[in-house]
């Protein structure tokens, strides 16, 4: 399994051994907490939901505060 969840904060660039010039992105990755695990058995599929950020509870629809407080839920299927 491998990604990144992050948000983008910028561009820079960086010069190689030759002297040339790379584009390269800034991305600022958060903490993130597994909030649960998918499998064949019991949902059909395997997949990782995770949670990222930290939100008021005020902000966060109740049927979604039992995962947590966290701004966002992303599932990635393995």
């Amino acid at each position: 399994m491998k990604f990144l969840v992050g948000t983008k904060k910028g561009m820079t660039q960086v010069f190689d051994a030759d002297g040339r010039v790379h584009p390269v992105t800034i991305v600022v990755a958060p903490k993130v907490t597994v909030t649960q695990v998918k499998t064949p058995e019991t949902d059909g599929y395997t997949a990782v939901q995770i949670g990222y950020g930290l939100q008021k509870e005020s902000r966060i629809a109740k049927p979604q505060r039992t995962k947590g407080l966290f701004r966002g839920l992303k599932e990635f299927r393995l």
